[in-house]
């Protein structure tokens, strides 16, 4: 017998995370009895559904890289009924983000219906590298800059150690480029981190995500992952905990 999230997130119908939410809003039934804890466990044959459709395991999985642009939200849907980061995306597959960028942030961004794969890559244990890129409303000093490499209070907590390093200055304009190598994915991270030592961001694209760049990709555009670098994926993540 298994967790019922994590045969959700394996049969590629969400992420983990996803499910359990799910589960505590009473929309996941087992055998047709609703679900009423996290820690109830069921067999793979047993007939789960979600609001009332039966999901599918194992489903053959697949992965997309995309270059996100400015004005996309995402998620899989949205209730203004704003464009979404899975409407980029020509796929007969249910996919979702792993993740999320702002809906102002450009750059990679990973989208699968691989379940365990999100959940490993979002856990904090992952240790995976995220690099930004980050254009600053004024030229960042080099306190602030040491002070974001030790880590700086966000939300009643201390961020993890950091790599920062100035691309470009511009005084003309009275602007910089900054790079940020972080390995969590708390949210709003770089904007609040930046905001922390006293300086907005105008821009900001994730510039890489593990080993995954945009290279090749113009804003909006898309490829598969190969299988390769899901097995690289998954090794990284396995050696890093």
């Amino acid at each position: 017998m298994e967790r019922i999230q994590k045969i959700i997130a394996q049969s590629g119908y969400c992420s983990r995370r996803k499910a359990e939410e799910l589960i505590t809003e009473g929309r996941v039934q087992i055998n047709g009895v609703t679900v009423g804890e996290l820690g109830t466990k069921a067999n793979y044959d047993d007939n789960i559904t979600v609001d009332g459709i039966s999901i599918e395991n194992k489903e053959d999985k697949i992965y997309y890289l995309l270059n996100k642009p400015r004005g996309i939200i995402t998620s899989t849907t949205d209730d203004k009924q704003r464009k979404t980061v899975v409407d980029l995306i020509n796929s007969d597959k249910r996919i979702y983000p792993v993740g999320r960028l702002d809906y102002d942030t450009t750059g990679v961004l990973l989208l699968t219906n691989d379940g365990e794969l999100t959940n490993l890559l979002l856990h904090p244990s992952s240790d995976i590298e995220k690099v930004y890129i980050a254009k600053l409303e004024g030229i960042i000093s080099k306190e602030a800059l040491a002070t974001l490499c030790k880590g700086v209070m966000i939300d009643g907590k201390k961020t993890s150690r950091a790599k920062v390093k100035i691309k470009k200055l511009d005084k003309k304009t009275n602007t910089c480029l900054v790079e940020l190598t972080i390995h969590e994915g708390r949210n709003h991270q770089v904007k609040k981190m930046f905001e922390a030592v006293g300086y907005s961001v105008i821009k900001l694209k994730r510039e890489r995500f593990g080993f995954l760049t945009t290279d090749g990709l113009k804003s909006g555009e898309y490829r598969l992952l190969s299988i390769k670098e899901v097995k690289i994926l998954y090794s990284t993540i396995k050696k890093s905990q």
